[in-house]
Formats: C-alpha cells, structure tokens, sequence
C-alpha cells in the first residue's frame, strides 16, 4: 500500500496506537494511509535512542509513511518543488531521476519522457 505523510506525520490524535494495531495518516482530505506498527524495528529503535515506546511507535510510522509516498505523487511533489527553487526542466527531470534511484526501494529508472508524462500528463 503507498501512500505520503503529511510534512509532521502524525496522527491526529496524541494517543498512540497498541502494538500491532494499524492508524490512518493523511496527506491532505483526499488521501489516507493505513501503515502498520512494526514491533520489532519500534524495539530496536527504543534500545539503541532511548526514546519511548510510544515516540519509537511515530518516529517508525512516520518513516514509513514518508517512503512509502506513490511515485507518481513524488515525482509530481519534487518538480514542483524544484521549479520553485527557479531549476529549468532538463534539469529537474535528471535531478529527480537520480533521486529515484536513491531512495530506499529505489523506483524502476524513468525516461525524461516518462517523467514529463507523470508530471504534465
């Protein structure tokens, strides 16, 4: 399941879910995601940060939320981003082709023109 975090990523509750249990987080009204808590790696990071159980619980969830944004949507995200910033399209497109072999489950390589169809349709 993909999805985006939102740019703090966590619920709209301060309770944190029990173990196992599975929350929504949302990117705007339109889109939710349901990511489920992984206990193992929350123990893991509550013995080597000293952070609660309850922090390790949302600092996992917002990793996990925030790789697992759709490609279409990071693409799209990124452009406009880096348009912003005043970057021209040719280099945009290779500047987030480069990134998406990067990322932690790397995305297949796209084609300029591959980019530019995510992009402007």
């Amino acid at each position: 399941m993909a999805c985006a975090a939102n740019s703090v990523g966590r619920p709209k509750r301060p309770d944190l879910p029990a173990s196992g249990q599975k929350f929504a987080f949302g990117h705007g009204a339109s889109h939710r995601c349901v990511v489920p808590v992984d206990q193992i790696l929350v123990d893991r990071v509550v013995a080597s940060t000293g952070l609660t159980h309850g922090e390790a619980a949302r600092l996992v969830q917002d990793v996990v939320a925030f790789h697992a944004e759709p490609l279409e949507g990071y693409v799209r995200r990124r452009h406009h981003e880096l348009k912003t910033h005043g970057a021209k399209n040719p280099e945009i497109f290779a500047r987030i082709a480069a990134e998406l072999g990067e990322r932690v489950v790397a995305a297949p390589e796209l084609t300029e023109r591959q980019l530019r169809r995510i992009v402007y349709g």
